[in-house]
């Protein structure tokens, strides 16, 4: 008994004097590509294979001999070095190493897998979760990357928005908002977080910026009725009536019976400017010759935005009621930019000729002049001469002006033609030119 004892005793004493090699740290390791060591000879694939075992092993010694044998120009070299500094527990050379392998290799992701633990082992999560996400970009389906990916953005998300709760709680709004900001940095698509940066933004009467969030939270949840009410009525506030229009008639579609939206869609409709457009309409530029309303509602409608701004008391006019463009006719002609006869007719299937639509461009771009536009003559009016007009016709002036303008021109022989009427499409031409000239 006492021999036993004894033995056991002389025993446990040398296992106490033992010393032995701490484990090797946890690393992650995936295996060489093969696009780093095809260029290699067959021998310094077998010595990169070798060194690469060694490190799965933790013998970061025994790889750093090989690797170092293998030399600079390897391309094992700079990501080898940094796994073996990583299990060497020497993580600024380990850095050092992977961000020279980068140099070479930027889409690596067997290197941005090791500076992400690096990074994770340094507790700096934000560089970490950084390049997770490169290897992630690289090999969406990554396992290692993925688990992670997810376990930090887990982490931080509920880490920041638990910080921006709390410092909302206390009416601490700006670092509310930095948590808020860092939250969806690693969760995009947190809908709290978008909401209440919104309402934050909103209440601070920054509606440029609750739009960004509100953006977003539409995009995530397109049903979501109070979600489109809120982001409907900002971009009103930011004054994008189309879209504005747009998403209340998306929320009109969830909910037909709500008043209140009905109401909304008609006010954008009359700030817009927009009429349920006749069927004619849209054969204009098929037809052989414009008629006036025609024209009436090519302008109207072509340059709705900038028309609506002006008000303008209509014309009495006499002819019009059956008119399809009667509409158009009116807000055209309370412009001055058609004419309504003495008579109070305005004759709405009369034809415009060339000549007529000279003059109702010189109208309409002197009014756009006193809104402040930009029209620039491409050469004086004085220098133009028109073959088939003479100075002294009424329509002369109006000719040479728009000829200088370049809307219209002459033909080969200088003449322009006056009495012919337009086509459908050489009038929608003619007015898409002039919009492009003032965007």
């Amino acid at each position: 008994m006492k021999k036993a004892f004894l033995v056991f005793f002389l025993f446990s004493l040398l296992w106490s004097c033992a010393t032995f090699p701490p484990p090797p740290p946890s690393l992650y390791i995936d295996s060489l590509p093969a696009s780093l060591v095809t260029s290699l000879s067959l021998e310094e694939r077998i010595a990169a294979e070798e060194a690469w075992s060694n490190l799965k092993q933790g013998k970061a010694n025994k790889a750093e001999k090989i690797i170092s044998r293998l030399g600079a120009k390897s391309p094992i070299y700079a990501v080898g070095l940094g796994y073996t500094h990583f299990l060497l527990n020497n993580l600024q050379a380990a850095e050092e190493s992977f961000k020279e392998g980068l140099k070479d290799y930027p889409d690596l992701a067997l290197i941005h897998l090791g500076l992400a633990q690096v990074y994770k082992k340094a507790s700096e999560e934000d560089l970490a979760f950084a390049e997770f996400s490169e290897v992630l970009k690289i090999i969406p389906d990554h396992p290692f990357a993925t688990q992670e990916y997810e376990t930090l953005r887990t982490k931080k998300t509920e880490e920041f928005l638990n910080e921006a709760r709390v410092s909302l709680e206390e009416g601490k709004t700006e670092k509310a908002k930095e948590a808020y900001l860092k939250a969806l940095h690693y969760s995009p698509k947190w809908i709290e977080a978008h909401l209440t940066l919104a309402e934050i933004y909103r209440k601070e009467n920054r509606p440029q910026n609750a739009l960004v969030h509100l953006q977003a939270a539409y995009s995530l949840e397109p049903k979501n009725k109070k979600i489109l009410k809120d982001y409907a009525d900002t971009l009103s506030l930011t004054e994008k009536y189309s879209k504005s229009l747009e998403v209340y008639e998306r929320l009109k579609e969830l909910d037909p019976k709500n008043k209140e939206v009905e109401d909304q869609i008609e006010s954008l409709k009359n700030r817009l400017g927009i009429y349920e457009l006749p069927s004619q309409y849209e054969t204009i530029p098929s037809i052989q010759a414009v008629t006036k309303e025609d024209m009436a509602a090519l302008l109207a409608l072509k340059f709705r935005g900038i028309l609506d701004e002006t008000p303008a008391k209509p014309p009495i006019i006499v002819d019009i009621a059956t008119s399809w463009a009667s509409k158009f006719i009116l807000k055209i002609t309370s412009l001055g930019i058609l004419d309504v006869y003495e008579n109070h007719t305005f004759q709405p299937k009369k034809v415009v000729t060339r000549a007529e639509m000279a003059e109702i461009l010189l109208r309409f771009i002197n009014l756009l002049k006193k809104k402040g536009y930009r029209l620039i003559p491409q050469f004086p009016a004085e220098r133009v001469q028109v073959a088939d007009v003479s100075p002294d016709n009424y329509y002369y002036q109006p000719i040479a002006q728009i000829i200088s303008y370049q809307i219209m021109d002459l033909d080969r022989n200088r003449n322009f033609r006056p009495e012919l009427s337009l086509s459908g499409k050489e009038a929608t031409d003619i007015l898409d030119l002039l919009l492009d000239l003032i965007k």
